[in-house]
């Protein structure tokens, strides 16, 4: 199986890369940014300008109207999916070429695995630390243009597990589908949203939007996948993630970065 497989490697910044030859660093953002030695999201057909508060997904733009790959990825730079190697230094646990065209061999979409919330819905948890009206308006953008999406939408008041984080490998044709039906619900969302309202963290609701609506578009129309774990190259600050999570739950404190 000869398959071209790009997987995006999000960054904003210089960092260590993997040498894998699946993996192609771009620099999101890069419109008007001085160079960091990776190709810029701003060539070709792009949305390098939105980044601010599209985040990655100006980089997942770019491969959808850019890559003639047979199968197209995205993950962070600090965040990746994980492979089967044994070691102490995680990015020599990134998932390998060969872990990958195994992958591929067998399934058309890989991902994340899912995230749970335990004591919070979807809904709730994004209400809780997110401003929601963005998550709502969607959900109005969506019984409009695509109905037949709705019933999985409104399953985000009932769900607490959820695929996170935009990573995702799917194979280009149905990555082009994908795609269609996001961004044309996001640049819909700009039209509704003031998002001057919102300082610079929280303006950045498309990329979080797009988050919970991989499963409502996953789900809709069965497509079938396979789950990976998700590898953190930097260690997460759990005790900080999680009491800003509860003063946003009990408290109203919104969240003001990631963690």
């Amino acid at each position: 199986m000869n398959n071209k497989i790009n997987i995006l490697i999000a960054t904003h910044k210089k960092y260590n890369m993997p040498k894998y030859k699946s993996y192609l660093p771009i620099h999101v953002g890069k419109e008007g940014k001085e160079k960091i030695g990776y190709i810029g999201d701003n060539t070709g057909k792009n949305i390098s300008l939105k980044n601010p508060n599209f985040c990655e997904l100006t980089g997942l733009y770019w491969a959808w109207k850019n890559l003639k790959s047979d199968y197209i990825g995205l993950v962070h730079y600090r965040r990746y999916f994980k492979g089967k190697t044994k070691s102490k230094n995680n990015f020599e646990k990134i998932l390998s070429d060969r872990e990958i065209k195994e992958l591929i061999n067998h399934n058309d979409i890989i991902l994340p695995q899912k995230r749970n919330y335990y004591i919070e819905t979807l809904y709730s948890h994004y209400e809780h630390t997110m401003y929601v009206e963005p998550l709502d308006i969607t959900g109005e953008i969506i019984k409009e243009k695509y109905p037949k999406y709705t019933k999985e939408f409104d399953l985000l008041k009932k769900r607490k597990k959820a695929h996170m984080f935009n990573m995702l490998i799917m194979k280009k044709e149905i990555l082009n589908e994908y795609c269609k039906w996001l961004f044309d619900i996001l640049f819909e969302l700009e039209k509704r949203v003031d998002v001057s309202k919102y300082d610079a963290f929280h303006a950045r609701f498309y990329g979080r939007v797009s988050e919970l609506l991989l499963d409502v578009w996953i789900n809709t129309n069965g497509y079938k996948y396979t789950e990976v774990p998700v590898l953190n190259i930097e260690k997460v600050n759990w005790w900080k993630k999680g009491t800003s999570f509860l003063r946003a739950k009990f408290f109203g404190k919104k969240y003001e970065k990631s963690f």
